[in-house]
């Protein structure tokens, strides 16, 4: 029975409630050690009679592990391994060791694991408990929180008890249950089920008072306690905090007992599996024998049976804390010795390594291995935990400093820039060669710019590639790319290491080793393009794009690379060459599992649909992108959903993105976010017809440098179009002139089409008419509808003006039905402005009610099942599972009034 958990008790129905009436529900129950998560847990489990029960329990030893608490909870479960999609099932299979491969991207083992537990819920409803999830190895704690969060429809609940407030940083945000001390009344029955005979009474009071009510303290304190501190409070003075009361609590029961039974309850909170084959082989090498058990079990410590089982994580943790470190030593080298080096290399080696009483090259090798095999499971903050204390355990100091680089390398990987910045400080103290010093410099850059892609990234990859220069060619120049490109991300806002000053150096570092990569004469383009200006530069990026784009391509260059050449294809104003690559990169993100690369390149998807004036599609993916960010915790601004905010007219979104992305990049140091939202905004006002807005806005974004991709260009033409607008076209000249060093030495039609458009602004009669013509026949030709909408327009709105009517309703008719059909709303609006002014009466467009029913999650899935998507390929795509998939469909038809995924479009 549970004295004062009635509350508790009821959320907990009312969550197996929901799961079984086919819904899904994520809890974490937190509170402090022994306050009653774990019987809160066994109550939940007790009710779920009519559900699948799985179980999984942090273990602070197996910490180290990669994915040992993930494993705990999906072992019954991999008889559906084979229903998953293959990317999803390799991935899996992966990380819990039963195949080879690369290591598989952390959210994709996660996405797996919401498809497995899916999959396992299908019969009968399931209820996952994670007890002591503090505990849990960091890749498992990843994983399940991002279950959690995707859960919706599939009938699973997740329960995760932990330590709070604060305890695991991955779960924050979820539902939670806290759980407080027992109300006094509750508490003072408790603590009286466990008293035997007199207990004074200001004895009594002060338990009371010290344990607040924590249900564990007010069981074990009395059993600790002597008649006469009972019965007179003669004991020892002054109240210790808990839990470390607790454990106190622990080691006095413990302390009766014979030597024998002490050290196999040591040998059995030392051993994290509770495996009693393992716990008995290292008692007999201890001399214990099997007698030594009863008076543990006696003393409702410990059980062994089928399992090795403490009465609570408590127990383990104060016997393992009150032994000695020679006593701990001495079970982990027993442990060692009985651990199967063929079945579980891993935990030898940890156990080896917890007995090693000071350097040990041999331990220190083992170590080294399992940190390899780590790595190929995906569990790269393992194998940065096996290669810390294998570097604690080498004797050689360069042996230790390179093995202290390589955990650096893999905790910044593992997403914990923190504890790498700490490991790579334990390395530069170590005797590292010049390369590994200047590879510890890299690092440190590159850590800077995951961080904070801002100001502090690009000097710190300068003088990094500098020091690799006469060191590793090769690795100088791919870090002087990098730079290149942190550079453009601080723009106005740099604070050192500028685009010219890291051009200059790269152009005079050695040239790259025959023959050369794509990166290489991407490197070289950019350099040139830097320093000698666009023009000279471009048969040299040309050329890098052609490297760039031929299907010789390694995937893992695509993936390193592409993201920098699809960038510079805009920059150099080709859209088929953005298009080809844009594609690509996406393409290769999403079949590599690459989630962390996806951002971005979803990014400049959304960018190149929005110029091609797919802003149904761009919409489509802005959703998908959110999904990606809030899984991935990703902090790439929102550029896509700038673009298309702007493009639709949508002034309060644009007005918000604008706003958040403002106060974001200033914060970081990220300059190229200021020009994007200042373009966005100078877009959303000339869209609006607020000229003068546009005017400021533009003229903000277009004075400084050219940066990253297209936005300092487009601000250009955003500019010249408001400036002559608004009546000042002397604010459009010197634009209109900077624009034309990049468009001609473009020669696209893209590049030509919009500089003959924007001269037509400056220009009278027959040269302006003739400009427009040039502009939309050139636009024609290429993927850019929206400017081409855009030129028939201002060509309208010329031809109007100059009492042309008839003329002026043609091309005004066409950009209204044009930007009408992309959903370009303010364009639109102004076209139809024109178009009455004309003596043309706008009809407007009948649209369908029923797709304005859908929610954005369901028109996400709806747009792609119609596009002929299956439902486990929908579900990779948004982060969900197959089930919600179907969930969300049953209500789109519903809400369509239709019976089949063919009448979707």
């Amino acid at each position: 029975m549970l004295l004062g958990r009635g509350s508790e008790c009821e959320a907990l129905d009312r969550l197996l409630e929901a799961v079984q009436s086919g819904e899904s529900r994520a809890l974490v129950v937190r509170g402090e050690p022994g306050v009653g998560k774990t019987a809160l847990l066994e109550y939940l489990v007790e009710q779920a009679s009519l559900c699948r029960v799985a179980r999984a329990a942090g273990v602070q030893s197996e910490m180290e592990l990669a994915f040992a608490g993930l494993h705990q909870l999906c072992a019954p479960m991999l008889d559906q391994v084979e229903q998953l999609p293959t990317p999803q099932r390799d991935a899996v299979r992966m990380a819990f060791g039963l195949s080879d491969g690369h290591a598989p991207d952390r959210f994709l083992v996660g996405l797996a694991v919401l498809g497995l537990l899916a999959e396992a819920a299908r019969e009968r409803p399931l209820v996952c408990v994670v007890d002591d999830a503090q505990w849990l190895d960091r890749a498992s704690v990843q994983a399940l929180a991002f279950v959690a969060r995707r859960l919706m429809a599939e009938s699973v609940a997740m329960v995760f008890a932990a330590r709070g407030p604060g305890g695991v940083a991955e779960l924050a945000g979820l539902p939670e249950l806290l759980v407080a001390g027992l109300p006094d009344d509750d508490a003072r029955a408790l603590l009286g089920s466990v008293l035997r005979g007199p207990v004074d009474e200001r004895v009594l009071d002060r338990i009371l008072a010290e344990t607040r009510g924590n249900p564990l303290a007010l069981l074990e304190l009395p059993r600790g306690l002597t008649h006469a501190e009972l019965t007179g409070g003669f004991g020892p003075a002054g109240a210790v905090a808990l839990p470390r009361q607790i454990e106190d609590s622990f080691r006095r029961q413990l302390a009766p007992l014979e030597a024998g039974t002490r050290q196999l309850v040591l040998v059995a909170a030392a051993e994290p599996v509770g495996d009693p084959v393992l716990v008995w082989r290292a008692a007999e090498r201890l001399g214990i024998g099997i007698e030594a058990a009863a008076p543990a079990a006696a003393a409702g410590l410990l059980e062994i049976g089928a399992r090795v089982r403490f009465r609570h994580p408590l127990v383990r943790s104060a016997i393992y804390r009150a032994a000695s470190p020679e006593e701990r030593r001495s079970v982990h080298r027993v442990l060692a010795a009985v651990t199967d080096p063929e079945a579980d290399p891993d935990r030898r080696a940890w156990h080896a390594a917890q007995a090693a009483p000071g350097p040990d090259e041999d331990v220190a090798a083992d170590l080294e291995r399992s940190a390899g095999r780590a790595q190929a499971r995906g569990g790269l903050a393992a194998a940065a935990a096996f290669l810390e204390r294998a570097a604690e355990l080498t004797i050689d100091p360069a042996r230790r400093g390179q093995r202290a680089l390589a955990a650096a390398h893999d905790m910044h990987q593992a997403g914990s820039p923190n504890a790498a910045l700490k490991l790579l400080s334990l390395a530069e103290a170590s005797s590292l060669d010049e390369l590994q010093r200047a590879r510890a410099d890299m690092l440190r850059a590159q850590i800077a710019f995951t961080v904070n892609r801002g100001s502090d990234a690009p000097p710190l990859l300068l003088k990094a590639a500098k020091r690799l220069q006469p060191l590793d060619v090769r690795l100088a120049r791919e870090t002087y790319l990098d730079a290149l490109y942190a550079a453009m991300f601080a723009g106005r806002l740099a604070t050192g290491g500028s685009v010219r000053e890291v051009a200059e150096a790269a152009l005079a570092a050695p040239p790259s080793p025959q023959p050369p990569r794509a990166a290489d004469l991407l490197l070289d383009g950019l350099a040139v393009r830097y320093t000698d200006g666009y023009a000279a530069a471009m048969p040299m990026l040309s050329r890098a794009l052609s490297a760039f784009r031929a299907p010789d391509l390694s995937a893992e260059e695509g993936l390193r690379w592409l993201w920098h050449a699809h960038s510079t294809a805009v920059h150099l104003w080709d859209d088929e060459t953005w298009e080809v690559l844009a594609t690509r990169h996406l393409q290769l993100a999403r079949d590599a599992g690459a989630l962390t690369t996806l951002p971005v390149a979803l990014n400049s998807r959304i960018a190149a649909h929005v110029f091609a004036g797919e802003l149904t599609a761009a919409a489509a993916l802005v959703e998908e992108l959110r999904a990606v960010t809030e899984a991935t915790g990703s902090r790439l601004a929102p550029y896509g959903a700038l673009l298309l905010a702007g493009w639709r007219g949508a002034v309060s979104e644009a007005v918000e993105l604008i706003e958040a992305t403002t106060t974001k990049v200033l914060r970081r140091g990220e300059g190229i976010g200021l020009t994007v939202a200042e373009w966005a905004n100078a877009l959303l006002c000339n869209g609006l017809g607020r000229y003068e807005d546009a005017l400021a806005a533009a003229r903000q974004a277009g004075e400084h440098p050219p940066g990253l991709g297209l936005s300092t260009w487009a601000a250009l033409v955003e500019l010249i179009e408001a400036a002559t607008r608004s009546g000042q076209p002397e604010h459009a000249v010197d634009a209109l002139a900077r624009l034309s060093e990049t468009t001609r030495a473009s020669g696209t039609d893209w590049a030509l089409g919009i500089e003959a458009r924007s001269r037509a602004l400056l220009s009278d009669a027959e040269a302006a008419e003739s400009a427009y013509r040039e502009a939309i026949d050139r636009l024609g030709r290429t993927r850019i509808r929206g400017e081409l909408a855009r030129a028939r327009l201002l060509y309208g709105e010329w031809l109007r003006r100059a009492r042309r009517r008839l003329d002026a309703r043609e091309q005004l008719r066409t950009a209204h039905e044009m930007f009408t059909e992309m959903g370009a709303a303010a364009f639109a609006q102004r076209a139809a402005r024109e178009l009455q002014a004309t003596g043309e009466r706008v009809r407007k467009r009948t649209t369908e009610t029923a797709t304005g029913q859908l929610t954005a999650q369901e028109a996400q899935i709806a747009r792609l099942a119609s596009e002929g998507l299956s439902n486990p390929e929908i579900a990779a795509r948004l982060f969900l599972s197959p089930r919600t998939v179907e969930y969300h469909l049953r209500k789109v038809f519903g809400k369509l009034g239709i019976s089949s995924r063919r009448q979707l479009s």
